[in-house]
């Protein structure tokens, strides 16, 4: 399967590089860089740490789309939104693994999931997307008396809050709950807040250092107290499950995919 990396040369961009490159079926046909880059017409093994690879780095999605059977897309959601009119387009597969999107970049990727197959999850990785299973159910299971807070710490650089696999997070307790996350999520407290209405979903987000990830959900009852918890070390898990997803809608028809499709969840 030829696929392209959106993003090449960021550490993100270099992980897959690397994941595609050494996960057989798979081929890497080129990736992108922003325009005026420096990685531009450079080679993409070389800007990963491997050895030459024979593919160079451009500025232009276009092309990319038309060479490759998948692009995969981890870059903000601006981009990611017109990577999914160029996806729909060209008919080609699309990995998201893009967070902050608003409702209208949401409703765009749907569109272009009604010409070809995207799958886009908050997070990649196998252990975060059993976690949200695992809340799902654990959610069905504790009423309301159990108030569920979702804690979320990443590094410095990050600039969306809540993390979106956090609002990952809340929208899977919500869904076992029976509910939508939007009507009972609170996503900061300050000053005086009075008691904690019932049925509500908490979110505290922490900002620090080098953390790849870490994710923490607490159902937390009269007496007991339930946590849990994912913590990521390294951004391969990302990377291997975004080829796996990549893999797997090779032949799927168009439609908007999850993660949870993927591992068959």
């Amino acid at each position: 399967m030829k696929i392209g990396v959106i993003g090449c040369a960021g550490r993100m961009g270099q992980m897959l590089v690397r994941e595609i490159t050494a996960t057989a079926g798979c081929t890497l046909i080129g990736g992108t860089h922003k325009v005026g880059g420096e990685a531009i017409g450079k080679d993409l093994g070389l800007l990963a740490g491997l050895d030459a690879l024979g593919v160079v780095a451009i500025d232009d999605p276009v092309a990319l789309f038309a060479q490759a059977d998948a692009v995969i897309d981890f870059s903000n959601p601006e981009a990611t939104e017109r990577h999914a009119a160029l996806a729909a387009q060209a008919e080609t597969v699309l990995v998201v693994g893009t967070t902050g999107l608003n409702p209208s970049q949401q409703a765009a990727i749907a569109q272009a999931a009604t010409h070809t197959a995207i799958i886009q999850s908050p997070n990649m990785s196998l252990g975060v997307n059993l976690l949200l299973a695992l809340v799902e159910q654990v959610a069905s299971k504790l009423d309301d008396a159990y108030d569920i807070e979702i804690l979320e710490m990443h590094h410095r650089n990050k600039v969306d809050a809540p993390s979106g696999t956090a609002l990952g997070l809340g929208r899977a307790a919500a869904a076992g709950r029976g509910v939508a996350l939007e009507d009972v999520w609170q996503k900061t407290r300050d000053g005086i807040t009075g008691a904690r209405p019932r049925g509500e979903i908490g979110f505290a987000t922490l900002r620090g250092g080098d953390v790849i990830g870490d994710h923490v959900v607490m159902f937390a009852g009269d007496g007991e107290r339930i946590e849990l918890t994912h913590k990521g070390s390294g951004r391969q898990i990302y990377a291997k499950g975004a080829v796996r997803a990549a893999l797997w809608a090779r032949d799927k028809t168009p439609g908007l995919y999850s993660m949870k499709d993927v591992l068959g969840l």
